[in-house]
């Protein structure tokens, strides 16, 4: 049996020897056969584990689970019940407009959602196929799933790694770990034994599953799989990021079931309104007057709500797909828009992750590189003193010959591209050496390589040999490697082109330089050289020991830069009313310089992991609400800082590329993948990928985030107002009817219930108006103030108090402006009029047909005028025409006339009715512009 349990054992603080006595293995024979048998039976497949997957047919019923939905089946039921009791038209119409609506609705919805969870699985991807493995002392190629704890395994350049171990050799070994850390750099390996303490990116002793050998060569005993190895508690912790509602969803739910309390009240207030006061008796009346009352409360439930929402959201993905931002989630749409906190990783999204030399410094001076990434675009800028440039354009060129040819790196031009193949800091020096101009046919025709002496984590420096073209009797060996111990083997120094002895105060110098470089956050190497005579060394035999009597040429600093586009985004946001904040593995030294640069506030200083760890819930949520960068944070970290923005009122954007993203991206109101140089893993948990890496590219999509969740609000304002004033209609008019002519025209009609509208009317108005023109108020132009808005504060709701006033007084201004067109029509009343009881009905019908048509231009902003930029949405226009043209057709179509008890109506009524349903506009006008000098005097 193993002794101790390996997930909860820290083998970095062991030594090598100390993890194979614990694990019962030996580092030269391995495991044997049978006992990797019994481990992997206790310790089970080295795999992701991963939830099952919903089926389709559990996704696409997901789609009804809102109470809206729920409210239109019901009212499709109610209203194909009112088809089967009155037969008025051929088909039940209104039943099959709410069937196809809530059918588009949720196949949109399963269409968005199909690949939504499979963040997880992703993770498999990343994974080895194979491993190498010394099991019974043989080398072995097996499935890397069949890997157990105290196996050894083989990591050579190029390999991937298959489980969490602890090193037990490294020959010059250096792993990519960016997608795990967050480092943006290959780290060194070592065997040596670390203190307490140290996090991942520091272990230097460890490698990691699912990351790469990039250089050299190493043996490591397993320590974890599957679930237990560090990629596999990030997808641990992935599993348990809670999916929560976006805002607009859980609006819409909130308001689903106060409209559900609404209608039952209403249909029960009407229903018993008409019993009490007409005297409603026989059974057949009393089933119309039930119908009625349903239909009411139908009429009630604006039935495109989710449609048109589903559709603008849609449209919306459409726009922001065309802009590189590619959304992954409906409602993500509306819910970047209300960001308060963009919170970004550094590597691969403020940055570049291409690692670029910035500077070079010599006996004579330093000199500045522009240009940033893997493309050979840029310069070289000398200081302005003539004087010193010759010896220092020598000196720096000979520092990136011997930078280009100490490397093992290739430059390669794709694509999509330039790549480099090999360590990213040798790939930085060979694109410096072209922006100076050093070709590589040249280089390679003058100075062909004879022999290496590799780099290694104990000696910290990498030579090669090669001969001179120019000098055949001399072979040149050239030295890059950290610059402390490079000055230790250095006796001499160039300047220009002749050679110095290196003094202690020049030591001591360059040292300094060395600091001062570190201190801008930058990577630095010393390179050197030395001549040989061609005799001595003809067979390229060269060894560590020929590393002595250098000549030091000077220091190149590096690092992965900023994107150039990152600082005018990060402006950007600031003026939107966004924090952004910078989350990363790397270190604080790193994180500070790269923040300052792009213009992220290191007032508050740089919060560490560490520091994380030791705080409460409290003292982080303190913490959060002043500090904008965090540094050395593992996943739990990104996590905890979400979850205490998100506790402090904040909407959190989450931005990311590595693994080590995925659990934050989950778990934060929008997460948001890079999609070039993302993980599988972090794409998967993203709700928005970006297509192009840029971070201006959010700012972009925040801006029609924002826009899309104005027009929401734009169509919501419509609507609802809309459909209390057809209820306002109803109940006011059945309480005065005998005030307006209603209860002696039904009398003269016959007898019955006095109407203001039929119930078929009632649900032709909302199928005509809720329709067309509530989706072309969702793809307004955006306002053009829409960046310079702060964002809206968590759980302020869709539907404000000033947008609920406004809703109803245009609901108000409706019904009475209906109803005064009933009197007018009517006899009797307060305005005596001629027509009969189905005229003054159309005459009603008509003019709400109309309120609602003009609303549509009122709902365009609750603050700014109808009247500025009126015909800027031309789908606007088109619809209101086509809502006329159908309510045309039910006047004079004699069918149509017969299915909805309609009368033609003369080019004067069109008038009268036209002219009192635009008291509507100037009405609510007159409400704007109190609003507008209301707010100038708070200042607003």
């Amino acid at each position: 049996m193993l002794p101790i349990a390996v997930a909860s054992s820290e083998p970095y603080r062991q030594s090598a020897e100390a993890v194979l006595a614990v694990l019962g293995s030996d580092a030269e024979r391995g495991l044997s056969g049978a006992e990797a048998e019994r481990r992997q039976a206790a310790f089970g497949p080295n795999l992701i584990a991963t939830a099952p997957p919903r089926s389709g047919w559990r996704r696409f019923l997901d789609q009804f689970a809102s109470a809206l939905v729920l409210m239109l089946i019901a009212a499709g039921a109610i209203s194909a019940a009112i088809w089967l009791h009155e037969r008025g038209t051929p088909l039940p119409y209104e039943a099959l407009a709410i069937s196809s609506i809530v059918l588009l609705n949720a196949a949109m919805g399963y269409v968005q959602e199909a690949r939504a969870e499979r963040a997880a699985a992703a993770l498999r991807r990343l994974s080895a196929a194979h491993a190498r493995v010394i099991r019974d002392g043989e080398t072995l190629s097996i499935d890397a799933a069949a890997l157990v704890p105290g196996d050894v395994i083989l990591v050579a350049e190029g390999d991937t790694i298959p489980a969490d171990g602890r090193l037990l050799q490294a020959t010059a070994l250096q792993t990519v770990e960016a997608a795990l850390t967050g480092e943006s750099v290959p780290t060194a390996k070592d065997v040596a034994a670390l203190p307490d303490g140290a996090e991942p990116a520091d272990r230097a002793n460890m490698v990691w599953s699912g990351t790469h050998a990039v250089y050299g060569h190493g043996r490591a005993v397993v320590t974890a799989v599957g679930m237990q190895t560090l990629m596999g508690r990030i997808a641990g912790l992935i599993e348990k990021a809670p999916q929560d509602e976006t805002p607009l969803q859980r609006e819409l739910e909130r308001v689903g079931r106060v409209l559900g309390a609404v209608v039952l009240a209403i249909a029960g207030a009407v229903i018993g309104t008409i019993l009490l006061m007409e005297g409603v008796r026989d059974l057949p009346q009393v089933l119309n007057v039930l119908i009625l009352g349903v239909a009411l409360a139908v009429a009630a439930v604006p039935e495109g709500l989710p449609a048109v929402v589903t559709a603008v959201l849609s449209l919306g993905m459409q726009r922001m797909a065309r802009n590189k931002a590619i959304v992954r989630r409906l409602a993500a749409v509306e819910t970047l828009g209300s960001a308060t906190v963009i919170a970004s990783d550094k590597t691969g999204t403020l940055t570049r992750n291409e690692m670029t030399v910035r500077r070079v410094v010599t006996a004579s001076g330093s000199v500045a590189l522009t240009g940033t990434g893997y493309a050979p675009d840029g310069a070289l800028e000398f200081p302005d003193a003539p004087a010193a440039r010759p010896a220092l354009a020598q000196e720096v060129e000979r520092a990136l010959i011997a930078a280009e040819r100490a490397n093992n790196a290739i430059l390669h031009e794709g694509a999509d591209g330039f790549v480099v193949h090999g360590d990213p800091t040798e790939g930085a020096l060979i694109v410096a050496a072209r922006k100076a101009g050093l070709s590589a046919p040249a280089l390679d025709a003058r100075f062909a390589r004879l022999g290496e002496v590799p780099f290694s984590s104990e000696r910290k420096l990498m030579s090669t040999l090669h001969s001179d073209a120019e000098r055949p009797s001399h072979l040149i060996l050239v030295t890059k490697g950290a610059p402390d111990v490079l000055l230790a083997h250095c006796t001499g120094e160039l300047r220009g082109e002749a050679e110095v002895p290196l003094g202690e105060a020049r030591r001591t110098a360059i040292l300094a330089a060395n600091d001062a470089l570190a201190g801008e956050a930058l990577r630095t190497l010393g390179v050197a050289y030395r001549a040989l005579p061609a005799p001595d060394l003809a067979d390229g035999a060269v060894t560590a020991e020929h590393e002595r009597d250098l000549v030091f040429i000077g220091l190149i600093g590096m690092m992965d830069p900023p994107r150039l586009e990152a600082r005018a985004a990060v402006a950007q946001a600031h003026a939107a009313g966004i924090r952004t904040l910078m989350m990363t593995g790397d270190h604080p030294s790193t994180a500070t310089v790269i923040a300052r640069e792009v213009g992220i506030p290191v007032d508050a200083g740089v919060v560490t992991g560490a520091r994380i760890a030791a705080l409460d819930e409290a003292g982080l949520d303190r913490v959060v609400a002043q500090a904008s960068v965090y540094a050395r944070v593992d996943p739990e970290h990104k996590l905890r800082i979400v979850a205490a923005l998100r506790r402090t009122g904040e909407t959190v954007a989450v931005t990311g590329d590595g693994v080590n993203d995925a659990p934050a991206l989950k778990a934060a109101d929008i997460g948001i993948a890079m999609g070039t140089t993302g993980t599988d893993v972090s794409k998967e948990a993203a709700d928005m990928v970006l297509a192009d890496d840029n971070f201006a590219t959010i700012v972009r999509a925040v801006a029609e985030g924002r826009a899309i969740f104005a027009n929401i609000r734009k169509f919501l304002r419509y609507l609802l107002s809309s459909n209390i004033g057809e209820v306002m209609t109803m109940v006011l008019g059945l309480l005065l009817a005998g005030r307006i002519g209603l209860s002696d025209a039904a009398e003269a009609a016959g007898g019955g219930v006095a109407l203001p509208l039929l119930a078929t009317q009632i649900l032709w108005i909302n199928l005509v108006t809720d329709g067309a023109p509530a989706l072309a108020l969702g793809i307004d132009p955006a306002d053009g103030d829409v960046m310079t808005r702060p964002p809206r504060r968590r759980g302020e709701g869709v539907i404000t108090g000033t947008m609920w006033a406004g809703i109803v007084f245009v609901g108000a201004v409706m019904a009475a402006g209906t109803l005064f067109v009933i009197d007018l029509s009517l006899p009797g009343g307060l305005v005596e009029g001629q027509g009969t009881l189905a005229y003054g009905q159309t005459m009603a019908f008509t003019t709400l047909v109309l309120f609602q048509l003009f609303n549509v231009f009122n709902a365009r902003s609750d603050t700014a005028s109808a009247f500025v930029r009126p015909f800027a949405n031309r789908w606007l226009i088109a619809a209101v025409a086509g809502s006329l043209l159908l309510h045309a057709l039910v006047l004079y179509l004699p069918a149509l006339q017969q299915a909805f008890s309609t009368v033609p109506l003369t080019v004067r009524d069109w008038l009268l009715c036209a002219a009192v349903a635009s008291s509507v506009i100037w009405t609510r006008e007159l409400w704007k512009l109190g609003a507008r000098v209301l707010w100038r005097r708070r200042g607003v």
